[in-house]
């Protein structure tokens, strides 16, 4: 039963391209967004998703029905502010029950300017999605809102220049006694940074538009490459410095973004998925070991298996669920990538061990 001392919110309408109207009320920041709209199948995590660069351009619908109970507790967030244009619940909790809580899901949404819908049908809109795919969508506060300036708009909305956007704009190290390992920032999450550290590697975070010259010169013992957003081939630039890397005999672990960007700088392709993995539950199986593992995922992009030149690169691992590739072995290479998230937030921790074997890939290199 609805709250009657509840303050009565705004209306608000999200629209899609295929000209499906949802309405709803609308909580966090005011005004209008364009974005595209995808969802995730995290019970938990809101916040994680929210601060994860890799959702940049797009809209978030959560699937999991009530969303900001636990509140806001920054030390959780994945970066320094919020990605996504919109957020897009079934219901925003009125009250934030946690005593490590500071602030509530609604107050650091107008902090970071992001609005949001709630009151909608989140199973119907998830079940079009899945049906018709990822599409755009245009969100309002206005009631009496144009409907031909929301279709003008959500056809030219296109998401470009992510990585350039969410990459740090200037090199920075954290300090570490053991290997030395230099990573390229596509959109990179805390906890990578915090399973590397663990681990008591001397960290170097170069922008997305290094040069490789300048990252060899410093002589590192391994390469990382991040997670980021938007469609991996558009990054020319970066595609070509990832190639010089995979020319050296350096170790490389790439992840997410990373892992599509080494496959297209060795000549296979990429495509945009119906309407891709993006969750805390999707089981991935090693092809080596046979064992599967639950898995965090969060990408619309995936390598086309059929593109692999097999004396480049073979398949490791695939999605249990859809048969999609998950990540690539390199022949004669010291490079392994993986499409899955090894450092969760949100998420388990499954395949964090990864990390371990990257450090033996340094260890066995340089010894």
């Amino acid at each position: 039963m609805p709250n009657p001392f509840a303050p009565k919110l705004p209306r608000a309408a999200l629209v899609l391209a295929d000209g499906t109207v949802f309405s709803g009320y609308s909580f966090g920041a005011a005004g209008l967004s364009a974005g595209e709209v995808v969802f995730n199948t995290s019970m938990t995590g809101y916040l994680e998703v929210l601060t994860d660069p890799s959702y940049a351009g797009q809209a978030v619908v959560m699937t999991y029905p009530l969303i900001g109970n636990y509140g806001v507790c920054r030390e959780d967030m994945e970066s320094g502010r919020a990605w996504p244009d919109a957020l897009i619940v079934r219901e925003l909790a009125e009250l934030a029950s946690n005593f490590r809580s500071r602030e509530t899901l609604q107050q650091f949404l107008v902090a970071e300017n992001v609005p949001g819908i709630e009151g909608i049908d989140t199973r119907a809109l998830t079940k079009l999605l899945r049906e018709r795919g990822t599409m755009n969508g245009f969100l309002t506060t206005n009631p009496d809102f144009d409907r031909e300036d929301a279709m003008r708009r959500m056809k030219e909305y296109q998401v470009l220049g992510a990585v350039a956007r969410v990459s740090c704009k200037e090199k920075y190290v954290i300090p570490g006694k053991g290997k030395k390992v230099a990573i390229i920032d596509c959109g990179i999450k805390r906890n990578m940074l915090r399973e590397l550290s663990a681990r008591g590697l001397e960290l170097t975070v170069w922008p997305q538009d290094a040069r490789a010259e300048d990252i060899l010169a410093e002589k590192p013992d391994g390469i990382f490459l991040t997670n980021g957003p938007g469609d991996p081939a558009e990054n020319v630039g970066l595609i070509r410095e990832i190639k010089k890397l995979y020319d050296t005999d350096m170790p490389i672990f790439a992840i997410c973004l990373g892992h599509q960007l080494m496959a297209l700088a060795t000549g296979a392709k990429t495509y945009k998925m119906k309407y891709g993995h993006r969750g805390g539950n999707h089981p991935v199986r090693d092809l080596v070991s046979g064992r599967a593992y639950i898995s965090s995922q969060n990408h619309g992009y995936a390598v086309d298996d059929k593109s692999l030149d097999p004396k480049v690169a073979e398949t490791r691992f695939v999605n249990v669920n859809d048969g999609t590739n998950e990540g690539l072995a390199y022949c004669g290479k010291n490079i392994l990538t993986v499409q899955f998230h090894p450092e969760a937030c949100p998420g388990p921790h499954d395949t964090s061990y990864l990390f371990d074997r990257f450090l033996e890939m340094m260890e066995v290199q340089h010894a």
